[in-house]
Formats: structure tokens, sequence, C-alpha cells
């Protein structure tokens, strides 16, 4: 975990002893980190870890903003700015709470310490907890504060070697991604699905709308490996499968991403697969390919030829945006390792189903024993640690 100072230098640090009287089965790490002293730099009044000053001050602007005449005139700039507004207050809000827990703890723990009050003391460990989780929020919104993160996504499945087996593997991939949204709120559609020829899928395009989908997802990027008894070998023999899976943001429409229509080339044509009579009878499924890169997206699930075209350049955008973006942190040598990682077959995460159940994360080594949670989307655990920096120390290992 960071050991950066905690969020509310400036304010008066918690510095709680252990009571004889009333012994504390965990001890939050956050409150008893060793306390820095204040700076400017960390001071969450005036442009630190959360930055309470600044986003006060943008939502004072904003609501000046929103009283002038001419700021409904673009109707979509105008939406977009009390988006941002509305992201600010919550932030804020959820700051708040912790501030507002800390110094109601303290406090309690003051009179629980003069009282001798056992039972006292043990709404205090409670109080702590309360605490532990609000301020783990706070720094997980902190790392979710990328120019996209904030936006829904786009999930790429591809299975890998393995054949049947694979594609049986990105079919559960499919499941588990769409209960993880479901979990979250987010809404799913799936954009275009290739079934496999005896069972499970050879890819597929799952559009994610709902906040934060992005910031949350992108920590799935990479390939995801299974080892279980294969229920397609009549022998009953161990199998490991391989699937990878590519996550992009959805791109505002105020960015502009210039492609030249000497680049593409975009064709009407039927569908091909399990997308109902309307889909099949009627050439509304548009194929669009990229000729620079050699990319190409199908897309059939809605009825109208222009909503799927419109639909298939949106992922091309995110495409090439998440491209760009990758290239900047190429520079910086952060993505390059992954990338290299994926070429190369190696794994991000195992699903080990036989002979014993665990579901490890090779990145951040967190390891979980309950297959069928994670198999129905509870990967909280997984995206939180790597998105909290957590690293495995094995990882050259693994």
């Amino acid at each position: 975990m960071n050991d950066a100072p905690l969020p509310f230098t400036g304010q008066r640090r918690v510095n709680f002893q252990r009571s004889t009287r009333a012994p504390r089965s965990r001890t939050p790490w956050l409150i008893h980190r060793k306390p820095s002293p204040p700076s400017k730099s960390a001071s969450t009044r005036s442009g630190g870890i959360f930055d309470v000053d600044a986003k006060l001050a943008r939502v004072s602007e904003i609501e000046a903003l929103s009283q002038a005449p001419d700021f409904w005139d673009d109707a979509q700039k105008a939406q977009a700015i009390l988006k941002e507004k509305s992201d600010f207050e919550a932030r804020l809000s959820e700051f708040d709470k912790a501030r507002r827990g800390i110094e109601d703890a303290e406090a309690l723990h003051e009179l629980a310490t003069e009282a001798g009050d056992n039972e006292t003391m043990a709404e205090v460990d409670a109080a702590l907890l309360n605490v532990e989780r609000d301020v783990n929020a706070l720094e997980l919104a902190r790392m979710l504060s990328g120019p996209n993160d904030n936006a829904g996504a786009f999930i790429e499945i591809n299975a890998g070697a393995g054949g049947t087996e694979s594609m049986d593997w990105a079919a559960m991939l499919l499941r588990m991604y769409s209960r993880y949204c479901e979990r979250h709120g987010w809404k799913t559609e799936i954009n275009d699905l290739v079934e496999g020829e005896e069972a499970g899928i050879k890819n597929v395009s799952l559009q994610v709308d709902g906040e934060r989908a992005y910031g949350f997802l992108k920590a799935e990027n990479g390939v995801h490996r299974l080892v279980r008894i294969s229920p397609f070998d009549a022998a009953a023999r161990r199998h490991t499968s391989f699937a990878s899976v590519y996550v992009y943001p959805q791109i505002s429409d105020d960015i502009h991403i210039d492609i030249p229509e000497k680049d593409v080339e975009v064709k009407a044509i039927r569908g091909t697969g399990a997308g109902g009579q309307k889909v099949n009878k009627t050439a509304s499924t548009i194929q669009l390919r990229y000729i620079p890169l050699n990319w190409v997206i199908t897309v059939q699930n809605e009825r109208s030829q222009s909503r799927n075209r419109d639909i298939a350049f949106q992922l091309l955008r995110a495409r090439l945006y998440e491209l760009e973006e990758k290239k900047r942190e190429a520079e910086r040598d952060k993505v390059e390792a992954q990338k290299m990682d994926i070429a190369f077959g190696s794994q991000i995460r195992s699903y080990v189903l036989a002979p014993y159940r665990m579901v490890k994360d090779h990145r951040t080594g967190v390891e979980r024993g309950d297959v069928d949670h994670v198999l129905d989307g509870d990967l909280d655990d997984y995206v939180t640690a790597w998105l909290l920096g957590v690293r495995n120390p094995n990882r050259a290992d693994g």
C-alpha cells in the first residue's frame, strides 16, 4: 500500500492507543500510519491528495457559469459541465463523510478512555472500521482520476489456443464480466459475437455503459488462463485454456480523432450469427476495416444499418485512442511490459478448478479459493488491488 501521508493532514490526527480493557481484534492500517508533518503539497486544503479547495472552487465556478443566459445554447456542452459538477460534489461528500468519521471516532475514544467504558470502546472499534472503509474508497477514487476513468467501456474477449476448450472459456468470461457489470449497476450490450463451432464463442465485443466502467475494467486487460477437467474430454483429462481480454474507453464526442476516409472501408453485409430473423434477412450488419492496421470491426446487434455504422466508428475511435494512450505510456515504460506479457502468452490471472480450486492474480498476488463466486462476477478484490498498486513480489517467478 502507498505510504503517502493521510488525506487529513492539516486536520486533527487520530492517535488511538490500545486499551487493555477492550483489546481490538483488528487495527485499520489507515489510523496507525506514521503521521507526516503538514505541508502545502500534502494538505487537503491546498491542492493535495484530494485537492478539496480546487474541487470547491470548480463547483462554485460551474454554478456561476450555469446562471449565464447562453449556458444552454450548447446543450451537450452544458450537460457535460453539469456532470462534472455532480462528480465533484459526490467526491466532496465522500471526503466530508470520512473526515467527520475520524472526528467522531476520536471524540468517542476520548469519552471511552475517560469513563473506562468497554462497551463504548467496542463502538470505537466499529467506528474505526467504517472510517477505514470510507478512506479506502477515497483512495480508490483517487486512483480512478485518469482522463477516461469515468467513461463507459468496450470489452473484447478472444478465445486463444485450445479450440473448443478456449471458446467455452471465452463464453465463461463473457458471463463473468456481464455479472460483474450487473453488480456495479452498469448496462451491457453485445455489439458483435461469433459463436464457436461446437460450444462457446470465438470472440465477442461487449459495450458497457456506466460511471467509472472503464476505470475499473481496465484492470482486466491481459490473458486469462483456465485449468480444469474438460467437460468435452471423454477421458476426463485436465486441460489448460487461454483467452485474451482487451478493454477500451468509450471516447467522448468532444475528443476529436481524425480518421481519413481513405483509411476506412465500410461494407453492409447480411448477419451471420444468431441475431433473429430481421438481422439475417436484411443487410443491416456493418463491417468496417481500418486499412493501416488491418483491423476489422463488425457490428450487427442493431436493426438499423446507420446505428450499427455509428457503433462501429465509435469502436474504431476507442481503439485508436487507446492505441495512442499506450504509445505514450510505453514511453514511460509502463505498458510495454504488459504488451510483451500478452504477446508471449503469460497470463495475468489463473483460474484453477482442478486438482485444487483457486483464482490467483499473478500481478498482485491476490488469491481466493471461492472460485464459483469469482466466476459469478465477484472481482472487486482483484480489481481494487491492481488499481491501488498492489504488486506481487514473486511476479518474476509466476
